[in-house]
């Protein structure tokens, strides 16, 4: 097993994976927008590789790109499937190469995430995690079922609450965390147990308003794109899997549980350097922001303020139940469903427009 880091060398392996494969590559994408991996995909099926994608039904933004990557693929003889809409998010990102070898990644295939965002990703080789892929991408692009057999194969939201609640249970002196948003609430009963039984627990990343401190904790200077535990310094968790309810019950999310020393050690190292250059916290729990993030706070906010939300959502809502005639919501749930879908379009929407003018502003 082998760590990918990003940013320093995510785009290098993915692409030599590609251009040595033999017989297939099957590769499940969230974002995609990097031209080099589509030349690499394009040049495997010309020289006989039989290449398969398996795209997400929806990314919350994006999905106009989806669909563009989808016209651009098939031409070339890329095989295309598409994911169900079962489910609020299909965001895994994972290859498997020849049956071979499986990318397990944190991080989407994408410029920003890849060279510019702390994420990690793992090369893994062993039969057993390659056939669990396997099953699992076979399934999804079938539109069936799927059952892990695996303990340390976590997928939502099939078996992740289950493995990574055990996984916190079991720490004894350490719990090491990238994530950016800490909010279901049993996850963080789980981690206020554990620092109350004198666990150590540092978390980069956030932690949902109102919820009770846990050790120390921080933020990034340098963007990132991760979800990774590391356990009393001899396992880790890797995936897409944030300790929140969307991610842990109604999506399609992968990450893998590994012992293996080489990258546990190496994830130790990361993290001892990133936690080294945390942005300073208040007493009240917020970082200190860099003033174009307090601009960008208050032009959010204006905007906010003069946008009528409230009749845009009515009428969007008006057209799509007359869409649906005779159709009964569950209230409570269907609620928690919108604010969710909300929350992740405003969030793409706000975040491609701040990368945007960033960029911008950089070539002027």
């Amino acid at each position: 097993m082998k760590l990918i880091l990003e940013p320093n060398d995510g785009v290098t392996p993915l692409i030599k994976a590609i251009d040595h494969a033999k017989k297939s590559i099957e590769i499940a994408i969230f974002r995609f927008d990097r031209s080099d991996i589509q030349r690499a995909l394009e040049r495997a099926v010309a020289r006989g590789v039989s290449v398969h994608a398996l795209i997400a039904n929806t990314n919350r933004g994006e999905e106009k790109n989806l669909r563009t990557l989808e016209m651009d693929f098939l031409p070339a003889g890329i095989e295309v499937s598409r994911t169900a809409d079962d489910l609020l998010r299909y965001h895994y990102k994972f290859m498997i190469v020849d049956r071979r070898a499986l990318y397990l990644l944190t991080f989407n295939y994408t410029y920003l995430d890849i060279g510019t965002s702390r994420s990690f990703g793992v090369l893994t080789k062993s039969p057993d995690l390659v056939r669990e892929a396997a099953r699992l991408f076979e399934a999804d692009v079938r539109r069936q079922p799927y059952t892990p057999e695996l303990r340390s194969f976590i997928v939502s939201p099939v078996n992740a609450r289950q493995e990574l609640s055990r996984f916190i249970e079991e720490a004894e002196q350490q719990l090491l965390i990238y994530d950016p948003e800490i909010s279901d609430p049993a996850m963080i009963r789980l981690l206020r147990e554990r620092a109350q039984a004198g666990v150590q627990i540092q978390i980069i990343g956030q932690m949902k308003k109102g919820s009770p401190k846990l050790g120390a904790n921080g933020l990034m200077r340098m963007r990132f794109h991760t979800r990774t535990i590391i356990r009393d310094r001899q396992a880790a968790f890797i995936g897409s899997q944030s300790l929140r309810e969307a991610e842990l019950d109604r999506r399609r999310e992968l990450g893998l549980i590994t012992q293996h020393h080489a990258v546990v050690r190496s994830l130790l190292k990361v993290f001892e350097n990133d936690w080294a250059t945390l942005k300073p916290r208040t007493e009240e729990g917020e970082d200190k922001a860099v003033p174009v993030n307090r601009a960008v706070e208050r032009v959010a906010k204006a905007v906010v303020r003069e946008l009528p939300l409230e009749p845009l959502v009515e009428r969007a809502l008006k057209q799509a139940l007359k869409e649906i005639p005779g159709v009964k919501l569950a209230r409570g749930k269907f609620e928690h469903r919108l604010e969710d879908a909300l929350r992740e379009a405003v969030e793409d929407s706000v975040s491609h427009s701040v990368r945007e003018t960033v960029e911008s502003e950089a070539q002027t």
